[in-house]
């Protein structure tokens, strides 16, 4: 029978091998998996983490592993090219970091056979990702396994395959379930068993045929669907391979039973009732331990989000973890998985982008929770290479729905492609990523964004597939757009919660992002190395603010929350208190004494509360209470304000006579006067042009249209926001910049 041995434990290992050892090393260090080695460097800032070959080598002996036909090496991710040598020969090369996949280990022999593992997350040009706003962590990130098996198996070399192939389709009350799989090896003397369980393990349905036969054909009456949060109801299929009596292998798969529908005017409708998708976008890493997460890690993860409320998840930009898959399938939050075709297209990479494809539908194929395959994710940012790029997308849209034909294909668009690219026109739906209130525009622009395509696409099933501000421990009465305040991230996500929720056209909503995380080119908001965007922490040890504000609208779980518990000192005299429910009254005490009672049908309470003295506060709902405090103090609180560090300018660093401009003022007001206009768009295509690779951004920072929409940023928050997006420049250029707004009058 198979049998599987982890292989996590003591892996030798250094990033500072000139080639694969031949025996075993003796003085590289040891590491348990999973393991990256940037976890620390690929989150501190500087763009200059380790990219490059990292090796594992471990020495072991054939009778660890059971007596069998055959033994496999299952690596459940390599970021991004991995090699396997056993005893000097090279066995298996992988190209891609987030997919399963196996290598047999043959000619065992009895003693000291070595296994090196060499990986790199070096550049290149032809594997996915090269250019995206995250850490590419190097290592053996996943865990690693050997799975033994009999010579006749189940497959398991092929794509990383389960083995299993399962296909139910509803039909009325009932479901017509196909399941198929793959023997190696097994004749018409074998005999090939496949059952389904209900969920409490009782055998509703059996097939017996002999080795030959790949495929059985089930009817479920009455079946019980899955059916999300509400009801996540799983059925289990078996398969077993036997011969004269003697089970030779066997696998499973958990699978649900449901029909879903995207409407281009009724949204998405699960089970044939409308379900609008509520959800967030995650990332797979945490401070202090990059990707290399445990499963403690992602039930942590599945557990916030469930708290939240959310009942679907973006799995970005890339294939996650199995084992969250199965989280999500078990209590029923609706999946968006993607391939990391994200930024920018490569000439070289259509192989790739194939082969993503291909991995990602055949080992996640039996996950009920899956509802869309993504083909790619702001894949214009680096411009558009046109034909090439519409050819691939067709090729990845066609390979989707012939693996799968029941599942419908996306993408995630950038702001600024026009909705009319001919790409856009390739996948079943589209969604859009628009950060209008942050990067540029104004807060009140997302919905009519929205209206404005479904008038002119009224057949077109669009969704939002990104938003979001960023938010750190930095705190104002006052938030504006760009001062990284939790109370701004507030405001902004209360905003786009009424202008989204309430257009039942959009088939999706995703949250940019659910954590903060790893991105090393950032340099914003005064902690160096992430997107601080996320409603909880890198640490997941604090929730914002904004969190409580999605708990209100999604969960049913009765609560209250008084936001700003972080905004202690305030200076004002008259002092607003914003609180979060999801029940329809609260009351607010102020120093244990009745203050004011309000209702609220969009779930957030507004209190104008005198600020004398320490003020402590309690808010009541229903059987709820939460509590919080602030104090009256006369000088604002500089450890509240961003200041930024590094070369990277601070506002009072910059010389702005009175009347004329500099960097401190708005790009939208530069514009409008032409010496100041030609100034700042010499100087940003100047940036552009001797940046190393040509991106988007650097293209947009010398388009007058792209800074016409940041016109709400000042030109020295754009600036911070130049060398994550690859166009570098340094304090003397802005400092001449600002020479030459100085000059003209406003």
């Amino acid at each position: 029978m198979r049998k599987i041995t982890d292989f996590n434990r003591k892996w030798a290992f250094t990033k500072d091998a000139d080639s694969v050892p031949e025996e075993m090393p003796k003085r590289w260090n040891y590491v348990n998996l999973p393991h990256t080695w940037n976890d620390i460097d690929g989150q501190d800032g500087g763009n200059d983490y380790y990219r490059g070959s990292g090796y594992y080598a471990k020495k072991f002996d054939k009778d660890e592993f059971p007596n069998a036909g055959k033994h496999f090496l299952e690596i459940k991710g390599a970021n991004s090219l991995a090699k396997v040598y056993l005893n000097g020969n090279l066995i298996c090369k992988h190209e891609g970091g987030y997919a399963t996949f196996r290598a047999e280990l043959k000619d065992l022999k009895e003693k000291d056979n070595l296994l090196v593992i060499e990986v790199s997350n070096a550049e290149n040009d032809y594997v996915y990702p090269q250019k995206a706003d995250f850490t590419f962590y190097g290592g053996l990130y996943r865990e690693v396994s050997v799975i033994s098996v009999p010579e006749t198996h189940f497959e398991m070399e092929r794509l990383g395959t389960p083995g299993m192939k399962v296909m139910p389709v509803v039909d009325g009350n009932n479901a017509n379930v196909e399941v198929c799989v793959e023997c190696v090896n097994a004749g018409t003397d074998h005999k090939l068993l496949i059952e389904i369980e209900d969920a409490k393990g009782g055998r509703i349905a059996t097939f017996e045929g002999n080795g030959l036969e790949q495929c059985a054909k089930f009817v479920i009456k009455n079946v019980h669907l899955w059916h999300g949060k509400k009801d996540p109801y799983l059925y289990k299929a078996v398969a077993t391979l036997i011969k004269d009596g003697e089970e030779l292998d066997r696998i499973s798969t958990h699978f649900g039973c449901r029909s879903f529908v995207i409407d281009a005017h009724e949204g998405f409708l699960l089970n044939g009732q409308k379900y609008p998708l509520r959800g967030v976008s995650r990332h797979q890493d945490r401070w202090g331990v990059g990707n290399a997460l445990t499963r403690l890690h992602h039930k942590e993860d599945m557990e916030l989000i469930r708290e939240l409320g959310a009942n679907s998840v973006r799995l970005a930009h890339y294939q996650h973890d199995q084992y969250f898959y199965n989280l999500c399938d078990i209590y029923g939050i609706i999946v968006w998985a993607e391939i990391p075709y994200i930024s920018e297209h490569l000439e070289k990479g259509r192989d790739n982008t194939k082969q993503a494809m291909e991995e990602l539908i055949c080992q996640n194929y039996n996950h009920p929770s899956i509802v869309v395959w993504g083909l790619s994710n702001e894949i214009t940012m680096a411009g558009n290479p046109g034909n090439d790029l519409v050819a691939n997308h067709m090729m990845l849209n066609d390979l989707a729905h012939k693996m799968d034909p029941t599942r419908l294909t996306t993408v995630a668009a950038v702001t600024m492609c026009d909705p009319k690219e001919l790409y856009l026109k390739v996948p079943d739906v589209i969604a859009y990523n628009h950060y209008f209130g942050w990067y540029g525009g104004d807060v009140s622009m997302n919905g009519p964004w929205f209206d404005k395509f479904h008038r002119e696409f009224p057949n077109v099933p669009v969704g939002v597939s990104e938003y979001g501000c960023e938010a750190l421990n930095w705190h104002t009465s006052n938030p504006t757009q760009g001062d990284y305040t939790e109370e701004y991230q507030a405001y902004y996500h209360e905003e786009l919660i009424k202008q989204l929720f309430s257009r039942d056209y959009l088939w999706c909503t995703y949250v940019w992002n659910m954590f903060d995380f790893g991105a090393d080119a950032r340099n914003e908001g005064g902690e160096n190395g992430q997107n601080h965007k996320g409603l909880v922490t890198f640490d997941r040890k604090y929730k914002k603010d904004a969190f409580y504000a999605y708990k209100a609208w999604l969960s049913e779980e009765g609560f209250v929350h008084i936001c700003g518990k972080r905004y202690v000192d305030r200076v004002e005299s008259m002092t607003r208190v914003t609180v979060y429910s999801n029940l329809a009254k609260v009351e607010l005490l102020v120093n244990g004494k009745h203050f004011d009672t309000k209702e609220s049908t969009n779930h957030f309470f507004y209190f104008d509360v005198p600020n004398e003295g320490e003020t402590h506060l309690m808010a009541i709902a229903g059987p709820h209470t939460d509590v919080s405090f602030f104090r009256k103090v006369g000088k604002f609180n500089e450890d509240y304000r961003l200041k930024e560090k590094g070369a990277v300018l601070n506002w009072f660093d910059v010389r702005q006579p009175e009347g004329y401009f500099s960097l401190n003022d708005k790009i939208s007001d530069i514009l409008a006067v032409k010496e100041s206009r030609n100034a700042l768009e010499k100087f940003f295509l100047a940036a552009a042009s001797k940046s190393q690779e040509k991106s988007m951004m650097g293209e947009a920072f010398s388009n007058s249209e792209m800074l016409t929409m940041m016109g709400n940023f000042t030109v020295l928050r754009l600036s911070g926001l130049m060398g994550t997006a690859g166009v570098n420049v340094t304090k003397e250029e802005l400092l001449g910049l600002n020479e030459e707004l100085n000059k003209v009058k406003k």
